[in-house]
């Protein structure tokens, strides 16, 4: 059997790890999409009142998880085995954090759901509908970091920022209102729950931002 000589090796080692690039990346675009997911999952256990749906994304949060694993130590192998350089070492380094980011985006959207279980006993609180226009905002910038992720765009990945300004907009006007209402019936625990709930969408727009910081520096190199 005749050898590979230096250069076939090297083609052959190249070309290998391409397709495992190639297949991280496509993992990490899945975890994506079954965040986005477990997100409108909890768009409608919250404002539509469908506790089916909140119990799901327990379901398929386990699924995030393990995607989340997977990639981490596929990225950390290749990493340790081909030993990349610039652009490669920035997607692969990127991707740790940006499945990081897109697992904790999952972990809130299941917190979401445990609020719309507890807030189903009571009547609507105040507030959902201006609660669902910062929830759309945040499902938004998911779909924004995921297509900048998607395309390696850096502009579009950067964009991002402008928008959760606005939902930090949303947070504190938010907050104000809820902790001022004075019309709460017997109970301070549905306010209490509305407070937690523009929480975990402020840090969800958070980590969505994070995510088209890292698409940047995949491209750019700067942080």
């Amino acid at each position: 059997m005749q050898e590979l000589s230096t250069e076939e090796e090297r083609h052959r080692t190249r070309k290998n790890f391409d397709r495992q690039l190639r297949e991280l990346e496509q993992d990490a675009l899945r975890m994506g999409a079954l965040v986005e997911n477990s997100c409108l999952l909890a768009h409608r256990a919250l404002f539509d009142r469908d506790l089916e749906a909140a119990t799901k994304i327990d379901t398929q949060d386990k699924d995030i998880d393990r995607f989340y694993r997977q990639i981490e130590l596929g990225c950390i192998d290749l990493i340790a085995l081909q030993s990349p350089v610039s652009r490669d070492l920035r997607l692969l380094t990127a991707l740790i954090h940006m499945v990081r980011d897109l697992e904790r985006i999952g972990d809130y959207a299941e917190n979401l759901g445990e609020i719309a279980i507890k807030l189903f006993p009571y009547p609507v609180p105040p507030h959902m509908d201006r609660l669902q226009v910062m929830f759309a905002r945040c499902q938004a910038m998911l779909a924004l970091s995921l297509g900048a992720v998607s395309n390696l765009d850096a502009e579009e990945g950067l964009d991002i920022k402008a928008k959760d300004d606005a939902v930090d907009d949303d947070y504190d006007s938010l907050y104000n209102l809820l902790t001022r209402q004075t019309n709460i019936g017997t109970s301070l625990e549905p306010v209490m729950l509305m407070v937690l709930a523009i929480h975990h969408l402020e840090r969800m727009a958070d980590h969505a931002t994070n995510i088209g910081k890292r698409v940047s520096y995949i491209v750019t190199g700067k942080r």
